[in-house]
């Protein structure tokens, strides 16, 4: 059974910076391509961003692109997320999800519905 360990999450203020982290078990963590996605109250969940497991290939979404930076430690089957110059729009539970599919577009993984796995979220609220 594969789980996702979220944590890192709490209180900042805007401008400040946080690091989440989030940790898998299971043996193939490297071949799956790691994502991280956010949901506000009230609105969808929305992707944030993706990382291959090749290590070299990162995708972004544009509200987060230039402030969160995604990498990961596959001999410590961890995932982060680095959030820089947050905002109060950057407020939302951050959840860690694993895709097993490889696919051939980017767009794929920044679908909810394409990842298998999903962590139990960690709440980051950023205050003004």
């Amino acid at each position: 059974q594969v789980q996702l360990v979220e944590s890192g999450g709490g209180l900042v203020q805007a401008g400040g910076s946080l690091r989440l982290s989030c940790a898998a078990s299971g043996r193939t963590f490297s071949s799956w391509t790691m994502g991280w996605f956010r949901q506000a109250p009230g609105k969808e969940r929305e992707f944030a961003a993706a990382i291959a497991r090749s290590l070299t290939t990162t995708t972004y979404a544009d509200s987060v692109k230039g402030r969160f930076t995604i990498s990961r430690d596959n001999a410590k089957n961890t995932v982060y997320l680095q959030m820089s110059s947050l905002k109060p729009e950057d407020t939302a539970v951050y959840y860690c999800a694993a895709s097993r599919t490889i696919y051939s577009r980017t767009y794929y993984y920044t679908r909810p519905e394409n990842y298998d796995y999903w962590g139990q979220g960690t709440q980051v609220t950023v205050s003004s």
